[in-house]
Formats: C-alpha cells, structure tokens, sequence
C-alpha cells in the first residue's frame, strides 16, 4: 500500500515480536542506505491480530491481495496479477519471491498446481465482487461473529462468545489462546505493580456497585459482592495475569472459587 503493508505470517517458536523487531529494523537500515537518510521509517509499532487459521485463512489471504485493486493502486485483476507489490502476482507465478510461500496457498485449492491456480483465481474473482468483509473488520467479537448483525442475533439468543480485540477466531480458541498466555503475562508484568493495579480495579468496581471492598474481601454473601467476584476474576486473572491464589486472596474467596467462575463464565 502506499504508506503500510499487511503480512500474513505463521508464528514460529521464537515468536512474532523478534522476527518483527529484526525484519523491520533490517528493512529500515536497508531503505536508509539506498536513499541516502538517516532516522526512523516506520511512524509506530506494528499492529498484530492472532488468527485462527481454518475459518480465516483464505479470507485473509484474499483481504489483504485484493487491497490494491479496492483502494484504486491498480484498476483491473488483470493488472493486480503482474502488480509486484503484492502477494497475488506471486502466487499467480508471475513475479518470484523467495520468501513467500506461493504453495502453501495453492494447496487449498488443490494437488495439481496449474487447476489450484485456477481454483485460486476464480475465488479471488469471487471475493473481489463483495463489499466490506464484516468479519475481517471491527471490535474483536464483530470479527468473530461476522459484522454486527451477527453479534445482535447473539444477543438476542442469549448466547455468550468469548472475545478479544487482539484475536480474530471462535470464542475456544480467543480462551485457548488467553489461558496459553497466561504463564508468560505473569513472567513480564512485576507483581507488585500487576497487585496494585489489580487493587485500584477493585477499589474502583466496589464503589460503582455501591458496596465496600471490605464486605468483598470478607466473604459477604451479598448479591453484589458475588456479581463483582466474578466479574474481577476473570479480570484479575485474563488481563492482570494474577494466579488463582493472587485473585483469590484480594477477593476473598477460595483458589478452587476463582476456577470455578471462570469456568462457568466461558
């Protein structure tokens, strides 16, 4: 694109944040020597959404190759297939780069390259014909569901996803993915800031609930100490990064309690 692009990249061991620091850092020295400047390149960190691969790729694939045509950088499919600034025309082999891989993408459309070529180009021509992808775009749960129609119709069902802004896939897998997160939260954030953030969250939810953190932390049985619990566990435990033990301590209420809410709350 003019002044961003977009990468569909499979996370290796390492993780995406070393890669990212390395490649954009490479690319910057790079871009800097053959212009002749000096200084940063890039205006802000990078944005990254973790995807769940089954449902989104090919959408995700076909996102980010019809960009181009969709913001007018190039005016026909028959132009974005020799346009070289974008993975399409790799995997329609006519330009090479070595680090894209053109075959994992043509594997879903078949074994015999020359018919999952076809096969791939046909639905890029197919989703090229649709407006707004609604699940590729918004808050985490108007991804997820598929634009706000979806998220309404839940709603009206009475039916709960688990969701996040930072993820784009079914609610199991944004909880897989929060919970495979967990140990390493807990590893980069120092305890006692996360203790002290953690205490003014409470100190903050008990007065908008109209009771106090005292009656919380003592076991009160109230109605409205048990909805603020529940409601600050999974808090305290999915964004703090707090152990059961932590939470269950500033909440007062068992380890096997703050286990059990955020089970059932999921």
């Amino acid at each position: 694109m003019t002044n961003h692009a977009h990468f569909l990249l499979k996370s290796g061991e390492a993780g995406l944040s070393l890669f990212m620091r390395k490649f954009l850092t490479g690319y910057t020295i790079l871009y800097n020597r053959r212009h002749f400047r000096h200084g940063h390149l890039f205006q802000n960190r990078y944005k990254s959404i973790i995807c769940e691969e089954e449902p989104y790729f090919l959408k995700l694939v076909s996102y980010i190759h019809l960009n181009p045509l969709r913001v007018g950088l190039v005016r026909s499919l028959e132009e974005l297939n020799c346009y070289p600034w974008c993975g399409h025309a790799v995997i329609m082999n006519r330009i090479t780069c070595d680090w894209q891989d053109r075959e994992y993408v043509l594997h879903y459309f078949g074994e015999d390259e020359g018919m999952a070529q076809k096969a791939y180009q046909e639905f890029v021509f197919e989703q090229s014909r649709l407006r707004k992808q609604s699940e590729l775009t918004g808050g985490g749960l108007v991804r997820s569901a598929g634009g706000w129609s979806e998220v309404l119709s839940l709603r009206q069902r009475a039916e709960k996803q688990f969701c996040d802004e930072r993820i784009l896939g079914c609610g199991e897998f944004v909880k897989e993915i929060l919970y495979e997160a967990e140990e390493t939260v807990k590893t980069l954030v120092p305890v006692s800031s996360t203790r002290a953030n953690a205490m003014e969250a409470l100190e903050k939810r008990c007065e908008k609930a109209g009771i106090t953190s005292q009656a919380l932390q003592t076991g009160s049985k109230r109605r409205e100490c048990t909805q603020v619990r529940k409601e600050l566990s999974r808090q305290f435990v999915l964004e703090f990064g707090l152990s059961y033990a932590d939470t269950a301590r500033l909440l007062g209420i068992s380890a096997s309690a703050v286990n059990q809410i955020l089970r059932r709350n999921h």
